[in-house]
């Protein structure tokens, strides 16, 4: 029904910046709140960021000033502005979306993308 598409991950420096894109594609659905997690190899995923419907975001404490998430509900698209990247920050990046078919916005389900890498160096 949801599919979601990661996508701008890659190979930066410390001290750099990458923007991550993630798509929503499909028939018949609505977007409700979307996150941004994150999971580095021997880790549990984490949660990065949230975003509501309505654009009321929240952060991890240790991206908090150097991340904004965002969305484009008209293009079903959320993106994470990554700043002022550290090493700690290196992982598999990826989108998460609560969604509910159009006509039936009561009932809800989770989807996740495959993820998109992110490597920073020092």
């Amino acid at each position: 029904q949801v599919q979601l598409v990661e996508s701008g991950g890659g190979l930066v420096q410390a001290g750099g910046s990458l923007r991550l894109s993630c798509v929503a594609s499909g028939s018949n659905f609505r977007i409700n709140a979307m996150a941004w997690y994150r999971q580095a190899p021997g880790l549990q995923r984490e949660l990065v960021a949230t975003i509501s419907s309505s654009g009321t975001a929240d952060y991890q404490d240790s991206v908090k000033g150097r991340f904004t998430i965002s969305r484009d509900n008209a293009k079903n698209t959320m993106y994470l502005q990554m700043n002022r990247l550290l090493p700690e920050d290196t992982a598999v990046y990826y989108c998460n979306a609560a969604a509910s078919p159009t006509h039936t916005w009561w009932q809800e389900s989770d989807y996740w993308g495959r993820g998109t890498q992110v490597t920073v160096f020092s």
